[in-house]
């Protein structure tokens, strides 16, 4: 059988850009088909739903719809006195308009912390934390005097 292998004609050599040639033929053409595959247009929501999931960006944007359905969230008038300010690490910051809507929202914390991983995804929020009005400044201009009562000293 050796022997016959070394009698018979050799075929003639096809040049390398043939056999290229027969595999791209083989292969058939780079055509889409019947069935939609990754070269097919894609819908803005698929592409940006990918997007958004390659980049991280899902919590963000769930906290960001909470701040902007603050209202529906929390009803309507816990939202007249209070808006979220930051989150940051499972923290939400609030920030109330008066100290007795401090104090309520510390009572209402438990409540508001499920009814928001209800709506963003279960511990994503896990401590509020309430900051009150803020107090306005006694200090005027550069200088001011350290260890003196100032202004609030003068009914005295």
């Amino acid at each position: 059988m050796a022997g016959a292998a070394k009698n018979a004609p050799r075929a003639k050599r096809r040049k390398p850009s043939d056999a290229a040639e027969r595999a791209r033929r083989k292969e058939g053409p780079r055509v889409s088909g019947a069935h939609p595959d990754e070269r097919d247009p894609q819908l803005l929501d698929t592409t940006l739903g990918r997007l958004v999931a390659d980049h991280g960006w899902t919590l963000d944007l769930k906290v960001h719809a909470v701040f902007a359905r603050w209202a529906d969230i929390v009803g309507a008038e816990v939202a007249r006195h209070c808006q979220p300010t930051a989150f940051a690490d499972g923290r939400l910051t609030v920030r109330t308009g008066s100290t007795a809507w401090a104090t309520q929202l510390k009572l209402l914390a438990p409540t508001l912390v499920r009814r928001l991983n209800e709506e963003i995804g279960h511990g994503s929020v896990t401590v509020i934390d309430i900051e009150g009005p803020t107090a306005p400044s006694w200090k005027k201009g550069r200088i001011s005097a350290r260890d003196g009562r100032g202004p609030r000293d003068t009914y005295g």
